[in-house]
């Protein structure tokens, strides 16, 4: 039983705040979900955001290809029928709803936050399309607008006096009292054991891509937070259905393979086999274009397939794709002129902590969103762009719903530690057997759940 010994009312007096590290509300992770909740929490609520890197190194940073956005009520049809096919159907319908109704408030909010949209010669935006959709409804900024938005969005919390942001400070388990989430138990880059008490507390924390040799992931972004899930009796949902993308640079080289946006393909690349033949239409939904290039691959025991953008100028590839353009040179490609290699390589999660649309997950007091929240909006498969826009509406609402729940209640934190520091410690006490511990977890998961999937892209992983 935890100590109930409770800290006063108000967490404005420095001298209790750095006693308790009490906040009234703690956002795990500073990507786009992370941040946008953050600076759409009302102003009078002290927040902490801690991430286990950078603040810039999170997976919305490296977005490519742009956010999905309605185009007007003729629209709404079809962007929603491209929605729930590439999701098999398997969406939740009113998650769906939501979160179109809602993409042209999210994109005037960036906006109004200073992100920068490519437009055309006469001022319009421009749009392009990417695989499953229908119509050209994508914004984008080059092809770095995951760059934009989050940067814009990392410059907005810093400008906020009420937002304190923590670097290099990693997760290692909730603070449960009661069956109430009341706070986060994290260790520094120096190893120091810390703990942080809330009201409220939103995991903002990403995927799992740190889990497999091959993914567009930052290496560090391992899903921790869903073993700790797990390990607290906190529903998840689908954590098998994780999705593959087709095109990732090939490279022999260790680390986060390099993505090639979907939106290339969108303005009209195509994928060669081994012969430079064609073997499949480059629009269908990513999970169709992945498995008929793996399938080529096995046919002719290559590594990978070759993707031609050689139809499209060069200075107009230059200004469309500047970042994708300049890696491929890097690694000796000319994306004008040479076929480059590309394979399939670990995206995105699907599934994750189970969500209400408003951010709610089982748990009293905690909350999530974006890539580690599943409130079923992408079904069984992402469609293309629809990841930035949905971390940004859900983190709205999430927001909108935590301050509300605050709003009039007296500041009540409780001193966890006390009695059961020892035993806490002790869980804690080999940071790498830890999450050694988490990958276990988190991958016996996904093999119960579909054991094809995880024989054919984790098993080479599951290495502990």
């Amino acid at each position: 039983m935890l100590s109930e010994k409770k800290v006063p009312d108000s967490i404005s007096d420095q001298h209790h705040e750095q006693k308790y590290n009490a906040y009234d509300i703690i956002v795990v992770g500073t990507g786009a979900a992370g941040l946008f909740t953050a600076i759409n929490l009302p102003s009078k609520f002290k927040v902490l955001m801690i991430t286990k890197d950078t603040i810039e190194n999170s997976d919305s940073y490296l977005a490519q290809g742009g956010i999905s956005a309605l185009l007007d009520e003729d629209d709404y049809k079809s962007y929603f029928s491209d929605t729930m096919t590439a999701g098999k159907n398997e969406n939740n319908k009113n998650a769906v709803e939501i979160m179109i109704r809602e993409s042209k408030q999210i994109i005037e909010d960036l906006c109004s936050y200073g992100v920068e949209f490519d437009r055309d010669k006469d001022g319009n935006i421009s749009y392009t399309r990417e695989g499953a959709h229908s119509a050209f409804r994508i914004l984008h900024h080059k092809d770095e607008t995951g760059k934009e938005i989050t940067s814009k969005l990392i410059r907005e919390a810093k400008s906020r006096k009420n937002i304190h942001i923590k670097e290099f400070e990693t997760l290692i388990d909730l603070l449960v009292y009661h069956d109430k989430c009341t706070g986060i138990l994290v260790k520094d880059k120096i190893g120091n054991i810390k703990t942080y008490l809330c009201n409220a507390t939103i995991l903002a924390t990403g995927g799992l891509g740190g889990l497999f040799q091959n993914t567009t992931n930052f290496k560090h972004i391992t899903g921790d937070s869903f073993a700790i899930a797990y390990n607290n009796n906190i529903e998840i949902e689908n954590i098998n259905y994780i999705q593959i993308h087709p095109t990732a640079l090939y490279s022999q080289e260790p680390g986060r393979k390099f993505l090639i946006s979907e939106s290339v393909r969108g303005e009209g690349a195509v994928l060669l086999n081994e012969k430079k033949e064609r073997f499949v239409n480059e629009l269908l939904p990513r999970d169709i274009v992945t498995e008929a290039i793996w399938n080529e691959m096995n046919k002719t025991n290559s590594k990978f397939v070759y993707l031609s953008l050689k139809h499209m100028d060069k200075e107009e590839i230059i200004y469309r794709f500047p970042n994708i353009y300049q890696k491929c040179l890097e690694q000796g490609y000319d994306l004008s002129t040479d076929l480059i290699p590309v394979t399939p390589a670990q995206h995105y999660l699907m599934g994750g902590i189970k969500a209400t649309t408003d951010g709610k997950s089982s748990k009293e007091g905690l909350y999530v969103v974006g890539e580690t929240a599943c409130n079923g909006v992408h079904g069984a498969n992402r469609l293309a762009s629809n990841s930035l826009l949905e971390s940004l509406v859900f983190a709205k609402r999430t927001a909108k719903t935590v301050g509300a729940e605050l709003k009039g209640k007296k500041s009540r934190y409780y001193d966890v530690l006390n009695e059961n520091n020892e035993i806490l410690t002790d869980r804690i006490y080999n940071l790498e057997k830890l999450q050694k511990e988490y990958r276990r977890i988190i991958l016996n998961e996904i093999k119960r759940k579909d054991e094809k999937f995880y024989v054919k892209w984790c098993n080479n992983e599951n290495q502990y």
